[in-house]
This record gives structure tokens, sequence and C-alpha cells, in this order.
């Protein structure tokens, strides 16, 4: 298992990470662009819809969601307070539901929402075809569920940091899931932000299914997480060392998204000026790279 691919790592990943998060994450890798391109895969036809976001986060999803469909028809789950403290603060949100809750045991009923939404949760989901399944169950029929997450990078460098960080799964194991967890009409598009140039590898999928027949999932039976470990003492440690190095993995792509937006501008590419805190990131950058070049040829 990844290091933050587990409930208690992410918890206290998005403890710290959640003070940054719409400031370097969101404009890097999470973008206006990419968010309106994968909400359009959706079907937001209809009245009076109820929509369940799940790993809501800060509430960047939200927002596109509630440009379609009325605040106080959108219900947020997250695990994490801290992320949930910045989404309730923004104006556009104030009324929608929110409530702490587990992607992979969702704390509604069968058959209880029109749309499914999720963005950027799938990664840290210790069992994915639970939490797809679960997607299954809280729609009605004939609901339309909506995954939103990354896939495996294609150089060797990011695959190794991706895959100790977090899942990245292949693009069959999003339709291997969907399919089993009994989703018809499956549909998809690729989103990527404004510096990744796609040639590699697909960075990111947007895929949706339509539920076809009440109650739950055909795969529900067959699929049970393992229970959550005690926390001892040495729990507490390994869980420690995972979250320090599995953010410090993380870490990573951040300067690496940011040399590649700075990159695409010198050579007049596709690019977005930065944020005050990412050119404070990359002044970071420049300093500790010329710290390493004084000292190689001192």
């Amino acid at each position: 298992m990844r290091l933050m691919q587990h409930k208690r790592e992410a918890y206290w990943f998005y403890r710290f990470l959640s003070i940054f998060y719409d400031d370097y994450v969101n404009p890097l890798f999470w973008t206006e662009d990419m968010r309106e391109k994968a909400l359009d895969l959706g079907d937001w036809n209809g009245e009076n819809l109820q929509v369940i976001d799940v790993g809501s986060g800060t509430g960047f999803t939200t927002q596109g969601i509630v440009s379609r469909v009325p605040a106080d028809q959108v219900t947020c789950i997250d695990q994490s307070p801290h992320q949930m403290s910045k989404a309730k603060a923004k104006e556009d949100l104030q009324d929608c539901t929110f409530q702490i809750g587990d992607a992979e045991n969702i704390p509604f009923p069968t058959d209880h929402f029109d749309r499914y939404v999720s963005a950027g949760s799938i990664e840290y989901w210790p069992n994915p075809d639970k939490g797809i399944q679960e997607a299954y169950r809280v729609i009605k029929p004939g609901g339309h569920a909506l995954m939103i997450g990354p896939l495996e990078p294609g150089t060797w460098f990011s695959r190794y940091m991706a895959n100790l960080w977090m899942l990245f799964p292949k693009e069959q194991e999003y339709r291997k899931w969907f399919e089993e967890a009994g989703f018809s009409d499956i549909r998809s598009v690729y989103v990527r932000p404004h510096w990744h140039d796609g040639k590699t590898s697909q960075y990111g999928i947007a895929i949706m299914g339509v539920k076809p027949a009440a109650g739950d999932s055909p795969a529900a039976v067959q699929t049970k997480g393992k229970q959550a470990e005690p926390m001892s003492i040495g729990r507490r440690l390994r869980m420690t060392w995972r979250v320090v190095v599995g953010s410090l993995a993380g870490g990573v792509f951040i300067p690496l998204a940011i040399l590649a937006n700075t990159r695409n501008a010198l050579l007049g590419r596709d690019s977005k000026p930065l944020t005050s805190q990412q050119r404070v990131a990359l002044l970071g950058i420049l300093v500790v790279l010329v710290g390493l070049v004084w000292l190689i040829i001192r």
C-alpha cells in the first residue's frame, strides 16, 4: 500500500496540506479548465438533482458543481475536518450540506442521490473498488457517478515517486472497477493541466457511469476492506514515518510543475502566471540549486 493510501496517513497529510492546498495544489494540478472539462462529462439536466461530492476537500470541485446545481442540493463528504473548514468558509458553498465521512463507507442510505462526484480522492482509498461500489449504492437507478483521478505517469522517475506516494491507477483499472461495480454506459475524457504536454502519458481521467438498477452494487458482497489496525505505539511510529516520507515524495511534484510551467512561459508555450506563493517556491528552488552548484564547484 502506498505511503498515503491509508486513511490515518491521509488524515494527517491533509491536516498540514490544507493550509497550502488552494494556493499550491489546485493552480498546478487541478485547474479550473480541468474541472470544467471533467464536470461537462456529467449530465446535469433535471429538476431538484441531489448531488453528493465525495472527498470534497477545500470545495474547489464543489464550486464547479454549484455553478450547475443549486448549492442547497449539494452534500459534501470528506474525512478531513481541516479541508472541510476551508470549504465551509467559501461564500458560494454556504448553502451546501457538509458531513464528515468515508468514501468507502458513505453515511447515507442506498438509492439516495441523483448524482455522485469524486475528484482527486480515489488516490487515497485503501480499497478503490469498494469506494466505487459505494458510489453505485448511494445513487438512484438512472443516476450518474463521475470519478476524476490521476493516471500512472509515463516517466520512470515520476512513476516511482507517484507510486511511493499514493495510488495512480491505470485507465483499464478505472474501467474494470466501474464495470465490476455494475455501471453501464461508461464514458470518459482525459484531463491535464496547462504545463503537462501529454507526450509520454495521459495525466488524469474523468470517467462516468450510469446505475441501471436499484440496490447495492452486484459486486459489493465480494469486497470487504481490511480492518483498521489498532493504534499501538509501533503503529503510531510507522504512521509518522509514512506521513513524513510520503509528504516528501508528494512535495517533489510541486517544484516539478512550477519549473514545467516556467519553462513553457520562457519558450512561449501554454503557461499561466505564477501566483505569489508559487513565485516564492520558485525562488526557493533556485536558491537550493545555486547552493548545490556552489557546493560542487567550490
